[in-house]
């Protein structure tokens, strides 16, 4: 997988921490540097742990599954997708201002879920799973930080936006990687 292919699936993954995070900005009066590293923390955090944990479960099912692995990377990442697009036709949801364990926890997981599932298709493809899960982490930290800072600063104005593309982009990579193991492309 290239630098570029990854980037895209980081992107992708990192829109729901967005989202939520963007929402976490709306329920803040007074926001300061520590709202933006504790909200990328977590869910930086959360995404690169959870395809990791994806990656090893993937890995003791490979051979199993190889001869179809690439209609499950397809179907998971077009089912993740998808919930992404429906999830971003939703309003966004009332959050309180707590940014303690117990209030960001439970949301790290529920935006790092989808990042668990495409952690199982990093076992069926090339890929180094350590830089991998790095550069997402990193790439939905920074995002996250943004994310709580346009909420704040804008509203919820692209709350519903950014989930759309994210779904978008992991139904688009989820079709290449079918497309290229069936010969039909070769990028």
């Amino acid at each position: 997988m290239s630098l570029w292919e990854l980037f895209v699936i980081a992107i992708g993954l990192s829109m729901d921490a967005f989202a939520v995070a963007i929402c976490k900005g709306l329920s803040v009066e007074k926001l300061n540097r520590k709202h933006l590293l504790i909200v990328g923390t977590y869910f930086g955090g959360f995404q690169a742990l959870m395809p990791l944990i994806g990656y090893f479960l993937g890995v003791n099912f490979r051979s199993i599954i190889e001869s179809f692995d690439h209609w499950i990377a397809f179907g998971l990442l077009t089912l993740i997708g998808a919930n992404m697009i429906k999830e971003s036709m939703e309003k966004c949801e009332e959050l309180d201002d707590s940014f303690t364990f117990k209030a960001m926890l439970p949301l790290a997981v529920a935006t790092s879920i989808d990042a668990l599932a495409v952690g199982v298709t990093f076992a069926f493809l090339n890929v180094t799973i350590a830089p991998a899960v790095s550069f997402i982490g990193v790439i939905t930290f920074l995002l996250s930080a943004v994310g709580v800072k346009i909420g704040n600063v804008f509203g919820v104005k692209y709350k519903s936006k950014a989930e759309m593309a994210g779904g978008i982009v992991l139904i688009l990579m989820g079709l290449k990687i079918l497309l290229e193991h069936l010969g039909i492309i070769n990028f």
